[in-house]
Parts: structure tokens; C-alpha cells; sequence
């Protein structure tokens, strides 16, 4: 990082390349707010087809009427993704720098503390740019061709705008493989020697920013774990899906009597062992190493009870072709944990499958719930957090769902 304070990267807006919708394309939705272009509404001729991955280009509709400042990537089925609605606009250094200024401008309105989700890709006009904060360390997933071409921007930017003194780039998962990016996570700026303490919800929790999963930690659940913690008072907590003690740490911190997380990998599960020690609270937590659907089924055979079960499951349903999988999966946890529920306890289901809208994944729970042979109310419908805004013309940024039931 020690050229990140060199000239910046923006080409001039005179000599950038030009793209065009083809004549059937939805230009009004560009205009409107959609902010992709999908491969087969871009005119791909061999000029288009030659340009680098994450080349900034000027789009137009199929009359040569400027539309927007876009950046193309011909190995994706989002083949453009809008990055100013200005046709004109120069995306550079200090563009990043405003759009990280306004994002922020809102999570210091939300929170007393630099823990949060930064931006959240679209919904926070920097497309495919995940950067999550953990006090004065930050991590960056450039998710998108445009954003590791200007990952040296993106990180001087980010630096300059928060004050943080670590940046780190985690360069995993699929959305990457999606655009044709390799794996690849290094320490971009500062020095990380170990686990992040984060405090949330009144629990501390303990976010590995370089081997964790995502960025270390899930932000986004944080009002669904604040709202299961109003239920766990003096409860027998179930965290199954844990990560790093999620719901459990926070029911331990509303009071819990006690909390056992089951998850499949260990190091995830030592985490959360940290943050329940740090937390003073190891004497009420436990841990339970193994795939949760067998996990399940063997506390069943035991004959288990716990006032409160939470299930918080990766996605069963990324797209729409593992739509139909997906809500069967859900269905299943529902089924497997509602015998755990002792009889007037409460059962919290989650999903962060965008291709499962509400509807279909309340059936599910809903489904599998009966046919775990118990009757339920529905109480609460939670959704992720305001650092994770929806960009109303995406569905895709609405993801996350939670669901809490009360079992009779």
C-alpha cells in the first residue's frame, strides 16, 4: 500500500469506451433506478467483447441517448453494472471518497459505535463492494471487476474518509467466481494480529478478518438477535447455524440461563467460546461441533428442551435454479427443530436466500413446523439491519428473514 497516495486510476470521460442497449432492452428501467444490464440487453460486438474486465464505459440506449456511467465486464451475466446515473460522471479517487462520505453520514447516525456494515453494494452506490467495519479496521469484498481494478483507490479512499488504520481485502466466495475473479485475501494497509473483539447487543463477539467466513462477522442480524434476546430471559437457549455465538452471545447478554451453539466448524465455535469468555459468561454457554440436521436429530433422540431455538442456516436457495431444493431445506429445519421447543417456547427461523421471498419461506417454516407436529403463532417478522439498506429497485438487496414463533 505504499504507492495507495499515487495518482488515481479514473480514465477521462472524453476517450472512455461507449456500450449500447440493444433495441429491445428496458432503457426506463436504467433510468428508473435498476443499476444492471444483464448480458443479453448489451450490444456485444468485438470492440465491446475486447474490453478489460471492469472497464468504465458511458452507456447508451439503442438511440445513442446517453444513460449512465457504467462498468462492464463481459464474463458475467451482469454485464454492466450502473455506477452513476451522470453519463458524464468521472469515477475516480474522490468519487469513491463521496460515496463513502454519504454511507458513513448514516451509520454514524446508527450507531454509537464504528462496528457496522459500511456499504452494502448497490443499495450504497458502489456496486459490488461489500466493506464491513470493526472499529479502526475495515474489510473490503470488491465483488466486482471494477472494484478490484480499483482496489488501491477503494482502500486510500477508505482510509482517508473513516480515519481506519488496517484495511484488509477478502477476496472469497462466490459472487467473485460469478465475475471471474480469483480468491486471494490480503492485509492491504495496517496489521491484524488476531480475532476482533466487537460488541453488539451487549455481548462481545470475536470476528476473524482474514481466515473467518464473509468479512468475520454478520452485522446484519444484529435487531434479530436484540429481538430473540427480549425472549431468552431466564430461557434455555438452542443456537443452531451459530457462526460465532450470534444469537447465543446475545441471549446470554439478555440474561439466558443458559446457551449451546452447534456449528460444523470448529474454529467458528472457539470464537464464540472467546466471546463468551470475554463476556464472563463460559459457565452458561456450551458448544456442539456437527452438521446441524444431524445435530438435530440426535438432541431429538435425547429428548432435549430448550425455551428457545433459533436456526440460522446459509443459503439454502443462492438462485433461482436451487429455489425449490432450498425451500425443501427450510421445510426441514423447521420439521427437525420444533420437537426441541418446550411447549409455550419460541422458535426463530431464519433465511438470507434473496431467490426465497417471504411468502415462500413462511410457508416452508410454516410446513415444517406441522409436520414437526406442533401448532404456532407467528410474532415477529424480522429483516436485517438499517446498515443494510435495500435499494427498492433490486430485490436481490432485500435478502435476510427472520421469523419467531411461539409453539404451543
Amino acid at each position: 500500500m505504499s504507492d495507495m497516495i499515487a495518482e488515481d486510476t479514473a480514465e477521462p470521460t472524453a476517450t472512455r469506451p461507449v456500450v449500447r442497449l440493444r433495441p429491445k432492452a428496458e432503457a426506463r428501467a436504467i433510468r428508473h433506478g435498476f443499476p444492471w444490464v444483464y448480458s443479453d440487453e448489451l450490444v456485444t460486438d468485438r470492440r465491446t467483447q475486447a474490453l478489460a474486465a471492469g472497464t468504465i464505459c458511458t452507456l447508451e440506449d439503442d438511440a445513442r441517448r446517453p444513460l449512465a456511467t457504467v462498468t462492464v465486464n463481459t464474463k458475467s451475466k451482469i454485464i454492466a453494472r450502473v455506477l452513476d446515473r451522470d453519463a458524464g460522471a468521472v469515477i475516480d479517487r474522490a468519487w469513491i471518497a463521496g460515496r463513502l462520505a454519504r454511507a458513513l453520514e448514516l451509520r454514524a447516525r446508527l450507531f454509537d459505535e464504528p462496528f457496522y456494515r459500511l456499504v452494502h453494494a448497490e443499495a450504497d452506490g458502489l456496486p459490488g463492494v461489500i466493506i464491513d467495519r470493526f472499529g479502526d479496521l475495515a474489510v473490503i469484498q470488491p465483488n466486482a471487476a471494477w472494484a478490484e481494478a480499483m482496489i488501491d483507490d477503494l482502500a486510500a479512499a477508505l482510509a482517508e474518509v473513516t480515519g481506519v488504520q488496517t484495511v484488509v481485502k477478502n477476496g472469497t466466495g462466490r459472487a467473485r467466481g460469478l465475475e471471474g475473479l480469483p480468491e486471494e485475501t490480503v492485509v492491504l494497509q495496517g496489521a491484524v494480529t488476531g480475532p476482533v473483539a466487537v460488541p453488539m447487543n451487549g455481548a462481545t463477539y470475536m470476528a476473524d478478518v482474514l481466515g473467518g467466513q464473509k468479512t468475520g462477522l454478520f452485522f446484519d442480524q444484529r435487531p434479530n438477535h436484540a429481538f430473540a434476546a427480549r425472549l431468552a430471559q431466564g430461557a434455555r437457549v438452542l443456537d443452531v447455524f451459530s457462526h460465532v455465538g450470534g444469537f447465543a452471545l446475545a441471549c446470554l447478554a439478555g440474561g439466558a440461563e443458559s446457551a449451546l451453539s452447534v456449528d460444523a466448524s470448529g474454529p467458528a465455535l472457539d470464537l464464540a467460546g472467546q466471546g463468551a469468555a470475554a463476556m464472563g459468561m463460559q459457565a452458561r454457554f456450551a458448544t456442539r461441533q456437527g452438521d446441524a440436521f444431524a445435530t438435530l436429530e440426535a438432541l431429538v433422540a435425547e429428548g432435549a428442551q430448550f425455551d428457545l431455538v433459533i436456526c440460522d442456516p446459509p443459503a439454502f436457495a443462492p438462485n433461482k435454479q436451487a429455489l425449490q431444493a432450498g425451500l425443501r431445506a427450510y421445510e426441514r429445519v423447521a420439521r427437525l427443530a420444533a420437537p426441541l421447543v418446550a411447549p409455550g417456547g419460541y422458535l426463530a427461523l431464519c433465511s438470507c436466500s434473496h431467490a426465497a421471498d417471504l411468502t415462500q419461506f413462511r410457508n416452508a417454516s410454516a410446513r415444517g413446523i406441522g409436520r414437526g407436529g406442533r401448532r404456532s403463532q407467528l410474532l415477529h417478522t424480522g429483516y436485517a439491519g438499517a446498515d443494510h439498506p435495500m435499494l427498492p429497485q433490486l430485490a436481490e438487496s432485500a435478502y435476510l428473514k427472520a421469523l419467531f414463533f411461539r409453539l404451543d
